[in-house]
């Protein structure tokens, strides 16, 4: 597979990145998809300082691939983890839920690069014109909180290709090597993919969790929190128990568990933990090490390619 843009920015061999789960893609998970020549992403959300610091150095010490952090802009201690990511010789965050300016401004004092994940054309510019590096394109069919627009993968991401200057990332939708080279089809340089790396047995997800997804159909996931914070998770009694004609009280029922720890709990379950999951879910067939699903992701895709460039051409 050819470096390109993305590849250059990221300093990976491929162009595939870990999505940022909290409190799941932590630096050891990080570390192990970066060494298979993948990008792994900490994320920050819900851990205090001192505990950021210690993932990063955990990764370091486990990897010396590049690797990230992300940042969600919605938290007060977002320039603080920024901080940390400066101090600790990070090269590359992502930054979500909010206006990437002030990061932008500060990070590249430190040479750092910049990716923001945005689900509008309108965002996306905003976001090129504050100096992000590339975009994340997020679909409406992606896992956790989403954005508001409810435009898909594929509609959102050929529409930021073609009005932007910067690279694409496409994120939701993607669970296997047919969605990676169908992301670069329309454009995007590279995937961001997180409910496949959420069935690999690095991920320090419950054994419940696991097999929910591994259970799921096209039909196993629905949008909770439609007005203010939209969430996609796997469809359970505690999602349905939350779901709601009145979206404001549903709302109200996504903030009350908007922090919880119940998915990463082992002593919960699939009915009471509230798992977040894309709809890809219902590809996942089988839990597989990292390495595998990232050489599987990479090979098929290439020689899927490889296999499509002779089965049409114009006459």
């Amino acid at each position: 597979m050819r470096a390109n843009r993305l590849t250059e920015i990221l300093g990976t061999r491929y162009p595939l990145l870990l999505g940022p789960m909290r409190r799941i893609t932590l630096g050891e998970m990080t570390a192990q998809v970066s060494n298979c020549g993948a990008f792994g992403q900490i994320a920050t959300g819900l851990l205090p300082l001192a505990r950021v610091r210690e993932e990063i150095g955990l990764a370091q010490s486990l990897t010396r691939k590049p690797f990230g952090v992300n940042l969600p802009l919605v938290r007060k201690q977002a320039m603080d983890y920024l901080g940390a990511a400066m101090d600790l010789g990070v090269q590359v965050v992502t930054t979500s839920a909010g206006k990437p300016d002030a990061v932008v401004a500060r990070a590249k004092t430190a040479g750092m690069k910049i990716l923001h994940k945005v689900s509008s054309v309108s965002q996306g510019l905003r976001a090129q014109e504050a100096g992000v590096d590339a975009v994340i394109a997020m679909g409406y069919e992606a896992g956790g909180h989403v954005g508001r627009e409810m435009t898909t993968t594929l509609c959102l991401v050929p529409q930021l290709v073609d009005a932007l200057e910067i690279p694409v990332v496409a994120a939701g939708g993607v669970g296997d090597h047919r969605g990676f080279l169908a992301a670069l089809a329309l454009g995007a340089e590279g995937v961001e993919m997180g409910t496949r790396f959420l069935a690999t047995r690095q991920c320090p997800i419950p054994s419940f969790y696991k097999d929910a997804l591994l259970e799921a159909g096209d039909e196993s996931t629905l949008l909770l929190g439609k007005k203010a914070m939209p969430v996609r998770v796997l469809r359970n009694q505690k999602a349905l128990g939350i779901q709601n004609t009145d979206r404001e009280q549903e709302d109200a029922g996504v903030r009350r568990e908007n922090d919880t720890l119940s998915y990463v709990d082992s002593n919960s379950d699939a009915q009471e933990a509230l798992m977040m999951s894309g709809q890809v879910a219902g590809l996942l067939r089988e839990v597989e090490d990292i390495q595998t699903v990232v050489e599987q992701i990479v090979n098929q895709a290439c020689h899927l390619a490889h296999v499509l460039s002779g089965v049409w051409a114009p006459e």
